[in-house]
């Protein structure tokens, strides 16, 4: 058995396939199989998320702008390692985890997947991502610092009794 099979049987048994399948239906979306034991959801219009495609187990959702996944090889060979990454994090347990790399990514760059683990791994370039530097992290905490003492501040001004 191939590593593609190893990777959509676990999809579904971790549940995050189904998952996304539901979402599928939900949503609308026709489903069809591609490369590499992955479902594609085609025709995915709702807002969020507002990335051009993501992904859900084993099953790839592509915005109707972005065309046919045999047109996209770059795009489709993310979103499968994003698949890979969901059969190692045992499923759903990958949307936490993706969601505080992205936040950590966020505060350190402006950009939710420059320093996201899980979008380097997947290929930066091949998601169509740029990489954007990490800012200066001093200046922030000293601003986030002054932001807590000014707001410790003004609490502690309001809740001393007068003597």
């Amino acid at each position: 058995m191939d590593w593609a099979a190893i990777r959509s049987t676990a999809n579904w048994v971790n549940l995050s396939t189904p998952a996304g399948l539901l979402l599928a239906a939900a949503a609308g979306c026709r489903t069809e199989p591609f490369a590499g034991h992955v479902l594609v959801a085609t025709s995915y219009r709702w807002r969020l998320p507002a990335a051009g495609a993501f992904t859900i187990g084993s099953v790839v959702f592509l915005r109707p702008r972005l065309g046919r996944p045999e047109k996209l090889p770059e795009l489709m060979a993310h979103e499968s390692t994003h698949a890979t990454q969901y059969a190692l994090c045992l499923g759903l347990p990958f949307l936490p985890l993706y969601f505080a790399a992205a936040g950590w990514s966020l505060a350190r760059t402006g950009d939710p997947a420059s320093r996201n683990v899980f979008e380097r791994r997947a290929g930066l370039g091949l998601g169509g991502y740029l990489e954007r530097p990490p800012r200066p992290v001093a200046p922030r905490i000293a601003a986030a610092l002054r932001t807590l003492g000014a707001a410790g501040a003004a609490l502690g001004s309001r809740t001393r009794r007068p003597r």
